[in-house]
């Protein structure tokens, strides 16, 4: 007795079945090429099942060892992260001085260990915030976690574009129930008069609150990039602030403005 069959794979089937001897149904279905891509299984055909036979005759089919790395790879096309984490990894991050060092044991022990915490790099920009923040979320990657990607620019703007339309919820819940999200470059914004960083609208300060405050009654794993130092982000918005101290304590790193720790300036290591 056959089990539900894919369409393509029963017309498969069915074409070896009349033009081969005669074969158990199990071998024939295992001849039979599947349609999955990404990954060309020599085992499965690409079909993502195995089929066998009981000994009272029945035909039976188990997953194919290959949708590990099938939904690996999903995993990593919704993260949004494919593109950078072939740069920023582990094994190229510069290290010259011993705070580099510190940096980096802190996110590798953070990937081993951090469970629920909160992995906060805030302030200097070109110390590495963002090269170690994307090896942790790829480490994560990994290890089969869900990991989503959000660059705070972009996806704030679409959704403060629809903040009071139902399309709003819809869109910030995969942020809110994503198994680990990594928030890179909290609050960015252009520069105003004189250079200066222009501070967060209240728009941007609610929306932070909304996610970072479900997120943290979830105890839900939460990697943040900022160019903010944790003091500043207390001054920005205390109730945020307080919430990522409180849960990245011993994963917390803010750098003090110190151009000669940016290494895109020839700082650094």
């Amino acid at each position: 007795m056959l089990p539900h069959i894919p369409p393509e794979i029963l017309e498969a089937y069915r074409s070896a079945s009349t033009s081969r001897p005669r074969r158990s149904d199990a071998e024939r279905l295992n001849e039979a090429r599947g349609s999955l891509t990404g990954y060309d299984c020599p085992v499965c055909r690409n079909k993502g099942l195995i089929y066998s036979e009981t000994e009272d005759g029945y035909t039976v089919s188990r997953p194919c060892e290959c949708m590990d790395l099938r939904r690996a790879q999903a995993r990593l096309r919704a993260s949004g992260l494919q593109s950078s984490m072939e740069v920023y990894r582990f094994d190229n991050f510069r290290m010259g001085a011993q705070w580099q060092e510190r940096f980096k044991l802190a996110a590798e022990r953070f990937v081993r260990e951090g469970g629920e915490a909160w992995f906060f790099a805030g302030g200097q920009p070109g110390v590495g915030k963002t090269h170690l923040c994307t090896a942790i979320a790829g480490a994560l990657l990994g290890q089969g976690k869900a990991v989503r990607y959000m660059l705070w620019r972009e996806a704030s703007a679409q959704l403060k574009a629809c903040v009071n339309e139902p399309e709003y919820e819809r869109l910030l819940r995969p942020y809110k129930e994503a198994d680990v999200l990594y928030i890179d470059d909290l609050f960015k914004t252009g520069r105003g008069e004189g250079g200066r960083r222009k501070p967060p609208t209240p728009g941007d300060v609610n929306l932070a609150f909304d996610l970072i405050n479900y997120r943290y009654i979830s105890r839900a794993a939460t990697i943040l990039s900022t160019e903010l130092t944790i003091e500043e982000l207390l001054e920005t918005d205390e109730a945020i602030g307080s919430r990522v101290y409180q849960r990245s304590r011993g994963f917390c790193f803010s750098f003090p403005a110190d151009r000669a720790k940016n290494y895109r300036l020839g700082g650094g290591a």
